[in-house]
This record gives structure tokens, C-alpha cells and sequence, in this order.
């Protein structure tokens, strides 16, 4: 299991170009390790990520239009900071868990979108809040944000652009759990443990891609034709093999596979970056 924890905890983890390239780097590092299993995101201090750092005044936004080094282009524009901190964290083959601890605005709330169990402190804060200051929401959220939670409870929260807390985001089930601040870390790494000690790491990292690339599938016949190559391969491998064995012999499974590099159980990589994004991503 890695932790990655974003750490600016005298603004609350504002957000950062600086903290963009690390973010996308360590996602990478993380999908590159196989020693990695799990990923738990979560912040230092008092907040999550309190949105971007608006320390530049009026002039934040200026520059968007103008790349930075490293920044790259999509369809002959700068890529957004947002989108290349999260897309990494789609393309992982591990499971993702956001520990939601204060304020998550902003960037703080879309960056967490990609991730695959959101689990919010009881002081949770949430806000799609681009509407207030003029501009509209990134990281890839208006494709996430809809699948996450429904058109009709992610156009209202982006359209107002108002606050919420941890309760509300439960009920629109943009968070799976609310459970004590003193309870998040915790129950975020109980989780992963679950997730560790029983399961194949090589089956979870091909369901994560098939959950994910077939919520845009024209036709469940997509998923049928995915699901079955994965089962011709991954069912002759020594997973299965050590999970059945491991259920009848009544004893905890040692699963010996390993991702690797690649695709998995021949199931594509997802999200697969277009042609239109130079230079493209690794990840």
C-alpha cells in the first residue's frame, strides 16, 4: 500500500502547478511498483486541498492560455493543471481510496472524481465552486462527476457552486462513508488491507480497468467481449488456481501474480490518451 498525501497544510493544501507534476509522477511511480497494491490519498493538516492557490489575485487565471514548461497541449491549447494531476490516477491499475479529511474545493473535490472509494471525514467540505469565480470545472470532472454521481445532483452542485458538507455529499453519493476525523485514516487503510490480503492484484487491476473504460461502452456486448478475454486468460493463470486452492483448503490465498507492465488479462489501457495531446502523457 502507498499513502500519498498532499502537504501544503499552511494553505490547505492549495493547489499547485508544482503540485500537479508531482501528483501525475507519483501516481505513475505507484502503477510502475508492484509492491504497490493499494493507493490512499488524503492531506495534511486541517484540510484535504482547499482548492488552487489564489495567492496570484486577479491574475490566477490569466495564464491558461499560455503553456508552461512541462504543461503540454490537447487539441492545440494548454493542458489543464487538473487533467494532468488526475488522469494519472484514472490510468492506475490499482485501487485509489481518497481519505477526504476538511475541506476538498475546487480542484480538492475533482481530483478525487478518478479515484474509486471516497471516504469523508465527519469535517468534510466539498465544492465544484468554478461557477463563483468564473471559470469551469477541470480535471476531466465534467466526464467523472456525472458517471459518479448522475447528471441531475452533479449539475446542481456545479451550478451553484455553494459549499456542502460531508452529509450532503454521502447523500449524493459522491462518498461511499462519513465516519470520525480520528477514524478516517484508519478505516481507509482497514480498507486496503481488506483489499490486500484477499484479492489478486492482477484480477482487481483488470476490473478496475473494465468498471471504468465500459461506463462509456455503446453496448453491453463491449463488456461480454472484454470480460471474456480477460476470463480465457486470467482462468489458466496461477491466481485462479491459488484462489480455488486457498477456498477449498479453507486458508487465507497467496495470490503470485504480478501486473506488470501493460495491459492486463488483455483488457486495454484506460483511459488511452489521443492523438491531439503533445507531447502524450506516459500514464
Amino acid at each position: 500500500m502507498a499513502t500519498v498525501t498532499l502537504h501544503r497544510p499552511e494553505r490547505l493544501n492549495a493547489f499547485t502547478t508544482t503540485m500537479a507534476a508531482e501528483l501525475a509522477a507519483v501516481a505513475r511511480a505507484a502503477d510502475a511498483d508492484d509492491d504497490v497494491r493499494v493507493v490512499v490519498v488524503t492531506g495534511a493538516g486541517r484540510g484535504f486541498c482547499a482548492g488552487a492557490d489564489l495567492s496570484g489575485g486577479r491574475d490566477t487565471f490569466r495564464d491558461r492560455g499560455v503553456a508552461a514548461p512541462g504543461q503540454g497541449t490537447v487539441d492545440g491549447v494548454p493542458r489543464d493543471w487538473g487533467g494532468i494531476a488526475s488522469l494519472p490516477f484514472a490510468a492506475l491499475r490499482r485501487p485509489v481510496i481518497a481519505a477526504v479529511n476538511g475541506p476538498a474545493v475546487g480542484i480538492g473535490a475533482t481530483l478525487t472524481l478518478p479515484m474509486d472509494i471516497r471516504i469523508a471525514a465527519e469535517s468534510a467540505r466539498f465544492g465544484f465552486v468554478f461557477g463563483r469565480v468564473g471559470i469551469v470545472p477541470e480535471a476531466a470532472s465534467s466526464w467523472f462527476l456525472p458517471r459518479v454521481v448522475g447528471i441531475s445532483q452533479a449539475m446542481e452542485w456545479v451550478a451553484t457552486g455553494r459549499v456542502f458538507d460531508a452529509q450532503e455529499a454521502l447523500r449524493g453519493r459522491l462518498v461511499s462513508r462519513v465516519v470520525p476525523d480520528a477514524d478516517l485514516l484508519p478505516t481507509a487503510y482497514e480498507l486496503a488491507a481488506e483489499i490486500v490480503e484477499n484479492t489478486s492484484g492482477v484480477a482487481v487491476g483488470a476490473a478496475r480497468q473494465l468498471l471504468w473504460s465500459m461506463l462509456s461502452a455503446p453496448s453491453p456486448w463491449d463488456a461480454h467481449r472484454a470480460e471474456s478475454r480477460a476470463l480465457a486468460e486470467l482462468g489458466g493463470g496461477p491466481d485462479a488456481a491459488e484462489g480455488v486452492a486457498a477456498f477449498l483448503g479453507k486458508r487465507p490465498p497467496d495470490f503470485p501474480g504480478r501486473l506488470g507492465d501493460g495491459a492486463v488479462a488483455g483488457v486495454p489501457l484506460w483511459p488511452a490518451p489521443p492523438e491531439d495531446v503533445s507531447p502524450s502523457p506516459a500514464g
